[in-house]
């Protein structure tokens, strides 16, 4: 029945996620489910509401029980999948959730992780544009001599179909990404003095115990961390963004501050707009870029989106502003960290990579109240 699939570190909210959405897809057949501590334990124990995988049992994480399956999803901590894929030999697809092969520049690891850097794979936002001239194929797709930022874009799809190797965004990345990604395209807003300031749900931080996730620690206030350009994920969105056509080295002060909701992201991104640029038709780029993208939707005028409209989804919702007083874009998206913003985007990345019609399987309906 369909493809083999293993997942790697099925006993986290990624890995739970990312069942979620694999057991209702036609075309894929669970058959693997691996865990750290709790190898050797009943899934259900670990992921109570995968009542239809109640029968599933965690197995160890190591090569020989994930090589021979058609497609291996790892939802492994940083630093954790990379050792394991390199020793994967029969695995037609496997889609990294983690970070350990997002990065194309090993001085970026270096500086926001550090540990050994694996080889960039190709990068798992299918509706990021891609400068024409660039090499889409790999995860730092730069802009070759001579195309610059007004170049009519394409987009990473392009470069996922037939892949073998996927790494999966991060969340925060690929939300502040996809909000700039069309004006830096189009060449409207300017690449410098970029500023997002999101709120996040704690999932995205993954389910390991730490004090400072505790329920008594979030509720009823919010709290900013990696404050001062000390977050994982730009060097991510910096090198999304060189691959959209900026001119210059992107410069983003970006600052995640926690809020009691369990998963979301509301991301609220600002950038000058370009000289001579009409500010009556900045709009016109974001409506170019995702006019046809299923999964990718701008609001109309002055409507704005909140985190649960897309909780459950593989959906990031948008809204725009033109503060022409300051000379800015306002761009305010939302997403669900754990659905589009990782397990979602990996198996629509995995869709088009196999030849399967990339909406398969992945929800657009949200679950409210």
């Amino acid at each position: 029945m369909g493809y083999s699939v293993a997942v790697a570190g099925a006993s986290g909210y990624a890995g739970g996620e990312l069942l979620r959405l694999l057991a209702g897809h036609p075309e894929f057949d669970i058959r693997t489910v691996t865990g750290h501590s709790s190898a050797g334990r009943p899934l259900i124990e670990s992921q109570p509401h995968l009542r239809s995988l109640a029968g599933l049992t965690l197995q160890e994480t190591v090569p020989d029980v994930l090589d021979g399956h058609d497609v291996v999803f790892f939802a492994l901590p940083h630093g954790a999948s990379g050792a394991l894929t390199d020793e994967l030999r029969n695995v037609r697809l496997a889609v990294d959730c983690g970070a350990d092969h997002r990065l194309a520049d090993p001085s970026d690891w270096a500086a926001f992780y550090g540990g050994e850097h694996h080889e960039a794979w190709t990068y798992g936002v299918p509706e990021l544009l891609v400068a024409r001239g660039a090499d889409p194929g790999g995860a730092d797709p730069r802009p070759a001599e001579g195309v610059g930022a007004g170049d009519l874009p394409g987009k990473q799809r392009e470069a996922l179909v037939g892949a073998s190797r996927i790494a999966a965004p991060g969340c925060n990345a690929s939300t502040v990404a996809l909000s700039l990604a069309p004006g830096i395209a189009a060449g409207v807003i300017e690449a410098g003095d970029l500023v997002s300031v999101l709120a996040v749900g704690p999932s995205g931080a993954g389910r390991a115990a730490k004090t400072h996730l505790l329920g008594a620690e979030l509720m009823g206030t919010a709290n900013p961390y990696a404050v001062g350009g000390g977050h994982r994920h730009i060097p991510e969105i910096r090198q999304a963004l060189r691959g959209a056509g900026a001119r210059g080295e992107p410069t983003i002060s970006f600052t995640p501050v926690l809020v009691p909701m369990s998963r979301g992201i509301l991301a609220t991104s600002t950038a000058r707009i370009a000289a001579g640029i009409d500010p009556a038709r900045v709009r016109e780029a974001w409506e170019r870029a995702y006019a046809d993208e299923p999964f990718v939707h701008l609001l109309p005028e002055g409507v704005f989106p909140r985190t649960a409209d897309a909780l459950g989804a593989n959906t990031c919702l948008m809204g725009l502003a033109v503060d022409e007083a300051a000379g800015r874009v306002v761009v305010v998206a939302a997403l669900d960290n754990l659905a589009k913003g990782t397990a979602g985007a990996a198996i629509q990345s995995a869709n088009i990579a196999l030849g399967l019609p990339e909406a398969t399987g992945l929800p657009v309906d949200g679950v409210a109240p």
